[in-house]
């Protein structure tokens, strides 16, 4: 396959970026995204010119450090992980535009990469339990019913890639925010610090610039992992809860 590309670059977080355009040939359908970028950067690098930044840790889909919008799709035209994104679902000569994620509270370091900090403060702010540490529980002693457990393996499924906030119109992390309150919220363990966690996390999620949510579900469209849209739902629920009981 022989691809244009046209890449954002910035090469650094104080400078104005653009797009450059460059060509490569002799790509594999078989390649992921992510392995096309490897080839150009080698293409860069023995023409003497900075190779292209981009964020990738396990190529696994499990971490969700790859997050890249590709012809203004997060994580490109299939619901999956950028690196998981194979170079069988573009045709030969076809032009892709690669753009990092686009968001105020995801400023851009250096071409496509971006700082995803906003995330872990939100985390800190709640996404924990508070229990006393030691020797492993039996596994029935703390009993959970079936369906709140599936429910709270399916929010913990997030991978936190960001793609929910690149795709949204308002910059909303609230699917984010909504997985990590559900996901704690359907356990025994996550009752106690129920409405401080709530309320904390969204104070932290306005503080960092995110923008509110207007249930257009972009969000759980472009999730790689599926977090249905409900959890936004249960994260109002919750709030609005924890604003009754004072907080």
């Amino acid at each position: 396959m022989r691809l244009t590309l046209k890449i954002w670059r910035q090469p650094d977080a104080a400078t104005a970026g653009a797009i450059h355009t460059y060509e490569v040939d002799e790509i594999s359908e078989d390649m992921s995204f992510l392995e096309m970028l490897d080839v150009l950067n080698e293409q860069l690098n023995s023409e003497g010119e900075e190779p292209i930044a981009f964020d990738s840790d396990c190529r696994e889909g499990i971490c969700g450090m790859c997050g890249l919008m590709i012809n203004g799709e997060a994580h490109g035209p299939q619901v999956t992980t950028t690196c998981q994104l194979h170079m069988r679902s573009f045709h030969d000569g076809e032009t892709i535009t690669v753009e990092p994620w686009r968001a105020d509270a995801f400023p851009v370091l250096k071409d496509l990469v971006v700082d995803r900090g906003a995330f872990d403060r939100i985390i800190q702010q709640g996404g924990y339990i508070s229990v006393n540490t030691g020797a492993a529980p039996d596994a029935h002693a703390t009993p959970v019913p079936k369906d709140n457990a599936d429910r709270a393996f399916d929010a913990a499924t997030c991978i936190g890639c960001g793609a929910c906030v690149a795709s949204c119109p308002n910059g909303s992390a609230s699917l984010f925010v909504g997985a990590k309150i559900t996901h704690l919220g359907e356990l025994p363990q996550g009752q106690a610090e129920r409405d401080s966690r709530v309320v904390n996390m969204v104070a932290q999620h306005d503080h960092e610039g995110f923008g509110g949510c207007t249930n257009i579900g972009e969000c759980t469209a472009a999730c790689p992992k599926g977090i249905p849209l409900d959890v936004i739902s249960q994260l109002n629920r919750d709030m609005l809860t924890a604003i009754k009981h004072g907080h």
